[in-house]
């Protein structure tokens, strides 16, 4: 959860700035964007930044959040990202009209902010090479040094910089600096780079530019450019927020955008570095980008996860200052708490064990009653369930030397099975390996529904569907990706050794009749077992495919005790 000092008179702090500046009549309204780099699939962390930037526009009368890519790398970005980047946000909840932008659209604007800086002399053309450079930086405690190049003339500079334009040069042979300070304790001002010769094309702008502005300089001047007043990002940027400033005041920039830093949102049990996301998918440890165990919004999606729970998954961990882990059973509760109201009650027998009920007369049928909703059942009503002599339980509900307080069926033991009748185990059927087969019961056919009419009770009720009636499914098991709080931390940087290896189990499971009708992305609570969704790519009514969204709670503490 986000830490007290996130927080001032029930606002976070971003929130707070917003209303002490249209307070002070700084702003008469407020204009935030969201910016990602078209080179991945968004993840939650992403999420956290644009239920923030969205949020904020939505709450001020005539605010707005811009979607803008900052594209400004041609050999790593790509259409397919874009239109995935749109397809998460909207499916988020949130919609940014016509202020949809591209950095690339200013790359003759940006091109001409960089003139003007070298013509001011605070702007020139080096030829060190990327290791030069590098060694030129200095360190934290030691200042840089300048580069032999640095007190080249403007007519110089503007000259190389136009044939940089032009083409003349090959890649890494001559880069854009800003003169600066190569003694600045921030080293992020010690002449950094602007302007770097790529000859790639440009998803958008194709051959016609073989130069490509830097970050830093691209994000601050589209923000300027936009109108922003609030350039909203992660801890990760607060030393470049120095160089926004330097940038934004010594160009012409049509306005002065201040930039703010919140807490970015790290999660146990996964990883949200894109370098890292990409390496699971492009080493085949995950399916794709939308595989439901990544943190992708996509993976999320197809999980099952709603776009409500992540929203309010937001709103929980809050907007704080400084940087913290949070614990992704948070994110499982609120999945298991937007889903609690809108996902109807089945039942699913994951593991089947066969129950012959031998006092239930063969080949009779009978269709009992079923609440989709039991707290509310006038809410979405009911369905049939047929009952028959042969049914399928939970192997994990029946054991044959059941300690005392296991309180499902063992040998004389009397249980309820849901919505139908109290059976009582009489006899337990084994292969040739001693290996339980069938368990016999006989059923009282006077506890129909569930009740019985001379008052006695029974601690154990179980799930559980007919046989001849059940319908085969797939069933996906997903859990978390990795097995180690923090795979990607401490001294141990090869996070693919704690992948987990049961991140990702299948089950050929029977569930009930009534889920011939799912269609894809549809969405239930398996009785005592868990949320599952209806595949959103690979579930059809001849093949059912369900994925695992939740637990009913968080077992994975049992699950990783055990190894």
């Amino acid at each position: 959860m986000g830490s007290d000092e996130s927080k001032t008179d029930g606002m976070d702090f971003i929130r707070q700035i917003v209303a002490d500046d249209l307070a002070s009549g700084k702003h008469d309204t407020v204009v935030t964007r969201f910016p990602p780099e078209p080179n991945g699939y968004l993840h939650i962390g992403h999420a956290k930044s644009i239920v923030l930037n969205f949020g904020i526009a939505q709450e001020i009368p005539g605010g707005r959040c811009h979607l803008r890519f900052d594209d400004s790398n041609p050999e790593t970005e790509d259409m397919e990202y874009v239109e995935a980047i749109q397809r998460d946000v909207r499916w988020l909840g949130f919609d940014w009209g016509r202020h949809l932008y591209f950095a690339s659209d200013y790359f003759e604007k940006l091109y001409g902010f960089a003139i003007s800086l070298i013509e001011i002399g605070k702007a020139y053309v080096c030829s060190l090479s990327e290791e030069e450079i590098r060694s030129h930086r200095g360190t934290v405690t030691q200042p840089g040094t300048d580069s032999p190049y640095r007190d080249r003339t403007v007519e110089e500079n503007l000259d190389l910089f136009r044939r940089m334009r032009g083409g003349e040069f090959t890649d890494g042979e001559h880069v854009l600096r800003a003169r600066i300070d190569m003694a600045a304790s921030n080293m992020k001002m010690r002449d950094p780079l602007l302007y770097r010769i790529r000859h790639a094309p440009h998803y958008r702008t194709g051959d016609a530019w073989c130069i490509y502005p830097m970050y830093d300089f691209v994000h601050c001047l589209s923000d300027a450019l936009e109108g922003i007043s609030h350039s909203i990002c992660t801890l990760e940027f607060e030393n470049n927020r120095e160089l926004y400033d330097w940038i934004i005041d010594n160009v012409p920039a049509p306005s002065k955008p201040r930039q703010y830093e919140f807490a970015r949102l790290n999660l146990n049990y996964t990883v949200m570095s894109k370098r890292k996301l990409v390496e699971l998918v492009e080493g085949g440890h995950v399916s794709g980008w939308d595989d439901p165990r990544l943190p992708t919004i996509a993976g999320l999606r197809r999980r099952g996860c709603t776009p409500e729970s992540i929203r309010k998954f937001c709103d929980r961990i809050g907007v704080a200052k400084a940087n913290s882990v949070v614990d992704v059973a948070l994110l499982e509760h609120s999945i298991r708490d937007d889903l609690n109201t809108k996902a109807p009650r089945v039942m699913a027998v994951l593991d089947p064990l066969k129950v012959v009920i031998v006092n239930y007369p063969e080949g009779q049928v009978e269709e009992l009653d079923a609440p989709y909703f039991p707290d509310d059942p006038p809410r979405m009503g009911t369905r049939r369930v047929p009952f028959s002599r042969e049914l399928f339980i939970e192997r994990g509900d029946f054991m044959e030397d059941p300690p005392k307080k296991f309180f499902r069926l063992g040998p004389g033991r009397e249980v309820r099975l849901r919505w139908a009748y109290f059976i009582t185990c009489v006899d337990v059927k084994k292969d040739e390996r001693g290996n339980i087969v069938e368990v016999h019961c006989r059923y009282d056919p006077q506890t129909r529904g569930g009740d019985a009419p001379d008052g006695r009770r029974v601690k154990g009720t179980i799930h559980w569907v007919s046989a001849a009636h059940a319908l085969t499914a797939e069933v996906r098991l997903y859990d978390r990706l990795f097995d180690d709080p923090t795979p990607d931390g401490g001294k141990e940087a090869d996070f693919i050794r704690h992948l987990n290896p049961h991140s990702l189990d299948t089950a050929d499971a029977r569930v009930e009749p009534s889920l011939r009708d799912a269609l894809p992305g549809d969405r239930f609570q398996f009785e005592r077992t868990g949320y599952f969704i209806a595949d959103a790519m690979d579930h059809t009514a001849s093949r059912p495919v369900f994925n695992r969204i939740v637990p009913l709670r968080d077992s994975w503490a049992k699950i990783a005790g055990k190894k």
